[in-house]
């Protein structure tokens, strides 16, 4: 497997990452830890997880926004994932072999953020946690209050890296301003959604990613299953227990005419390459400059097999000329 280091934070990652959003909601415990044992054999030692990954906040979230109260999770447990991880953690040995980068829901005050951290290591089972990132932005609360609790959390061992995840440029730009100047924590790391359905990163982010020298570990390549083709504009088709079932806010970010158009010329490619649209599309973030690691969400290990796949092929530069054009 492939090594890379995010930015200068000194901190180096398998170039595809597992990600951990399912486990617990979509996957159940057993299924999650025969991943993760194979992810780990297959040399992927980046796992990530957040406070808001969970059954129970999958379940929570349908009753309080969509007045929805059904159960499609595997489990009802309340950060699932963070607990799941760090169970498996445990059983195996395997901290100081893995790299565990979990977030706190926003950029919260300093208490509260200190707080989250605390909950996050107990759930981890761990003393320290390599990257902590501010899960979105929230414009009512000052950065600053929470960079003054990655201060304490860096200088008394708790967490290796600070950083972010859904902020645009502007946000970064803020974030890495407010530390220089005040002697804070830096954001040494950033975690974007990116993949061919949404490329907003390549206009500011990534460019600016390049200059500051800030790590970049993207998210959702298929587009929570999206690239693969499987669904279509009618949403009373979507199939139960997948992704946009269980968290029916990924229809409001792909559901559009421009990705339903991408899907399409992704499928033509596939037909005419022989290849599948998840190898193609996986492949195309894969090879695309700036991006230091891919997560991954699988749900068996036959999806670490096709992502390890896509990673080693040959992708000649007239597939990613072709498929940079798709509009």
């Amino acid at each position: 497997m492939e090594m890379r280091s995010l930015g200068r934070s000194g901190i180096v990652v398998s170039r595809l990452g597992l990600g951990t959003a399912t486990f617990g909601r979509e996957i159940d415990e057993a299924s999650s830890f025969q991943i993760m044992d194979a992810a780990l054999e297959r040399g992927i030692t980046l796992f990530d997880t957040a406070e808001a990954y969970g059954g129970g906040q999958a379940r929570q979230y349908r009753q309080e926004h969509l007045g929805v109260e059904d159960v499609r999770e595997v489990s009802g447990e309340m950060h699932s994932s963070e607990k799941i991880l760090g169970r498996w953690i445990k059983s195996r040995g395997v901290r100081s072999q893995v790299t565990i980068q979990t977030k706190v829901s926003g950029n919260k005050n300093e208490q509260e953020t200190w707080m989250a951290l605390e909950d996050s290591l107990r759930r981890l089972q761990t003393d320290t946690i390599d990257l902590y990132l501010f899960h979105k932005y929230d414009p009512e609360v000052p950065l600053e209050e929470g960079l003054a609790a990655l201060d304490r959390a860096e200088k008394s061992g708790r967490i290796r890296c600070s950083g972010c995840s859904n902020f645009s440029a502007t946000q970064l730009s803020e974030g890495l301003e407010l530390s220089r100047r005040n002697g804070l924590p830096r954001l040494g790391v950033i975690q974007p959604i990116y993949n061919l359905a949404c490329r907003e990163i390549e206009t500011d982010l990534l460019p600016l990613c390049q200059r500051q020298e800030v790590g970049v570990v993207t998210y959702s390549p298929l587009g929570a299953g999206f690239l693969a083709g499987k669904y279509t504009a009618d949403q009373a088709e979507i199939p139960k227990g997948t992704r946009f079932d269980v968290i029916p806010g990924h229809v409001d970010v792909y559901f559009r005419p421009r990705s339903f158009r991408v899907v399409e010329q992704l499928r033509q490619m596939a037909d005419r390459t022989g290849l599948s649209m998840v190898q193609l599309a996986m492949g195309w973030v894969l090879k695309r400059e700036g991006v230091d690691s891919v997560l991954i969400g699988v749900r068996h290990t036959g999806h670490l097999d096709n992502a390890i796949r896509s990673l080693e092929m040959e992708f000649p530069p007239e597939w990613m000329a072709e498929m940079n054009s798709w509009d």
